[in-house]
């Protein structure tokens, strides 16, 4: 029993150890809350970049959009033996079709209209370095092609010359598509495919890893404290449980944006909840959350509080019922078309949201 026991504490110490070497590449940057898990998946994902990391190999990351692919790319550099070396990130949905090969390798004089000087692309910027290419399904096919021939050569063309150009990079890709679908539907090659997806990670969405949300809640507020000069020390624990029980569509950049509004309004050192979207104490059904009776509000702003509440979630109900016709919502709740209009926008309902499509 004892060596069992061992064996668990030596493992768990093995892990964090591993966690506290790749935070020391971020100490200075403001993520390391990023790589502080209690999450078995993020652990092993963690794992993974420190297996990765020291090697050439090319790493496909996947996971849904907010979920920190644009981080971890980055500590796959920082933790690489190119650290010192050019990190240079592409968005690639970001650049228009017609650009993304100039963007990604480069043109000469006069290859084009407007091309009125010799330009570097992205893969020379970054030689000996690390190319970070993010939404990497979006790039068209000519710009697939000649993606395929830097990673298999190492060399690529500007656009305009016929002369090849030797790069040294280490290429990091990511998705929030499926890559292996695309090629079924002929709108990928297959043969980039398997040449990005040497090393494959996927991230979990944070709806799975509900463990690390008080330490990256933490961690936002500490930034947010620096940036906007605050002095937050805490979080209502009402907050962190409505945080637990909420879905996160946008992961983890959404719960940066709302910490960091929150932290822009909150009058006091204590993040509240009149701080963040009344949606977050709404259960995905509709119905209410509970409504913690705590004594450190007096018993007028709980009522208040409580009140607040059941009037967005009345109104939610009673919208939805009529497919938002304002009228008939209005007549049902027994206020004026007007007043209705007032307090959709005091919760933030929009009429849109409750109208039935047309098929």
């Amino acid at each position: 029993m004892r060596d069992v026991i061992n064996n668990k504490l030596n493992n768990a110490q093995q892990v964090q150890a591993g966690l506290d070497a790749l935070q020391e590449p971020f100490q200075d940057q403001g993520f390391s809350p990023f790589v502080q898990t209690q999450c078995p998946a993020m652990e092993k994902v963690f794992a993974d970049v420190r297996a990765v990391a020291l090697t050439k190999s090319t790493v496909l990351l996947t996971g849904e959009t907010g979920t920190g692919k644009g981080v971890l790319a980055r500590l796959l550099h920082n933790y690489s033996n190119r650290r010192d070396e050019p990190f240079i990130q592409v968005h690639c949905g970001a650049i228009p079709d017609t650009l993304l090969e100039s963007e990604l390798f480069g043109h000469e004089k006069g290859a084009f209209t407007g091309a009125i000087k010799r330009k570097q692309g992205r893969f020379e910027m970054a030689n000996n370095g690390t190319v970070f290419l993010d939404e990497i399904g979006t790039i068209t096919p000519a710009a697939q092609i000649k993606l395929l021939q830097v990673l298999q050569d190492g060399v690529l063309q500007r656009i305009g010359s016929e002369q090849e150009t030797s790069v040294n990079v280490r290429v990091v890709a990511a998705t929030n598509e499926n890559l292996k679908q695309l090629c079924e539907e002929k709108a990928f090659r297959s043969d980039l495919y398997y040449r990005l997806n040497v090393f494959p990670i996927e991230l979990p969405p944070l709806r799975e890893r509900t463990q690390d949300i008080p330490g990256l809640t933490t961690g936002f507020i500490q930034r947010f404290n620096r940036f906007y000069t605050k002095n937050i020390t805490g979080i209502h624990p009402q907050v962190i449980d409505a945080f637990r029980k909420y879905s996160w569509p946008g992961n983890i950049r959404e719960l940066e944006n709302i910490i960091e509004r929150a932290c822009i309004i909150e009058p006091s050192s204590v993040l509240s909840p009149d701080s963040f979207p009344a949606e977050l104490f709404i259960n995905q059904d509709g119905s209410l959350t509970h409504i913690q009776m705590d004594t450190m509000f007096s018993l007028a702003e709980v009522r208040k509080r409580a009140i607040e509440e059941i009037e967005r979630c009345y109104l939610k109900q009673v919208l939805t019922s009529t497919q938002g016709k304002i009228n008939r919502s209005a007549e049902a709740a027994g206020v004026s078309t007007r007043q209705l209009h007032k307090l959709m926008k005091k919760y933030g309902l929009k009429r849109e949201e409750f109208t039935k499509p047309s098929l």
